[in-house]
């Protein structure tokens, strides 16, 4: 008995990263290209932004990655990817998304959309220690687990986009500047997302954990 509930308990600890490195003899060097691949994909994804005129908040498929990444990677992976993201930004590389007033650098996340910036290690983390549960493996649990990571990268950002704007109404100004605007296309793009995660444990032959 005892036996069989360690086994369950690694298996219900079990990503998609993790299962593929157990799989193969350098699973530690896996590991190790994943994290840094989804590191390089968040950079590669904000370099697809979209400026818009009422907000100092660009639309990016960031936060998509970052998400996603997580749940592959599960919750100390994915929070070392986005750490590794946001170490080469303050290093100086062009990793953050293209703005003609917002700097490159350390003082990008000092800005005002450094909110949503600093919020990506923590909701990786959440993402991959939901999808660590199970949560990535059936598709209305893997739209709540991206969700979950969603709303903190929204506490983050708009939080922090709060300091920068001024008047009483603070608060509900960077509501309406960094979160009403992309709640449409945030979640048609976590109801998409949600389907690569259990389609993957289907390619990896892995049954659904009851």
């Amino acid at each position: 008995m005892t036996t069989n509930r360690v086994g369950r308990a690694t298996a219900d600890a079990a990503t998609i990263v993790t299962t593929l490195a157990a799989r193969v003899e350098s699973g530690a060097t896996l590991r190790a290209a994943a994290v840094l691949f989804v590191a390089v994909l968040t950079a590669a994804a904000a370099q697809l932004s979209v400026p818009l005129p009422f907000t100092p908040v660009p639309f990016t498929l960031q936060p998509l990655i970052v998400l996603l990444g997580g749940a592959a990677l599960g919750s100390r992976l994915g929070l070392t990817s986005q750490l590794l993201y946001l170490a080469a930004g303050v290093a100086g590389l062009p990793v953050f998304a293209a703005s003609p007033a917002l700097p490159q650098g350390l003082a990008r996340l000092i800005g005002p959309t450094g909110g949503y910036l600093m919020s990506y290690p923590i909701a990786a983390f959440v993402a991959g220690l939901l999808a660590e549960r199970g949560f990535d493996r059936r598709y209305l649990t893997s739209v709540a687990a991206m969700a979950a990571g969603l709303l903190i990268v929204f506490a983050g950002g708009v939080s922090w986009l709060s300091l920068y704007t001024p008047g009483p109404d603070a608060v509900m100004t960077a509501v309406r500047a960094g979160f009403l605007p992309f709640v449409p296309a945030d979640i048609v793009k976590i109801l998409a997302g949600a389907t690569v995660l259990p389609q993957a444990w289907k390619f990896l032959g892995t049954r659904h954990l009851t």
